[in-house]
């Protein structure tokens, strides 16, 4: 496939500073959307936690144990 050939060509500082560019661009978006900034503000942090842990389950399998 098209993605696994370029995503192959990318080194550790890439993908950290592609989840560093998501991060940053989630702070913009809630910044600049007030209604979504009040939905995570009055949204339980540890429901944020818990998807956290279910999205790294598999990457956190995938290195750890295979």
């Amino acid at each position: 496939m098209f993605w696994d050939k370029k995503i192959k060509n990318l080194d550790t500082w890439d993908i950290g500073l592609t989840k560093l560019s998501v991060v940053a661009f989630t702070l913009f978006v809630l910044t600049i959307l007030p209604a979504v900034m009040t939905w995570v503000e009055s949204v339980n942090p540890w429901y944020f936690f818990i998807a956290f842990a279910i999205f790294a389950i598999r990457p956190f399998y995938k290195m750890f144990f295979k």
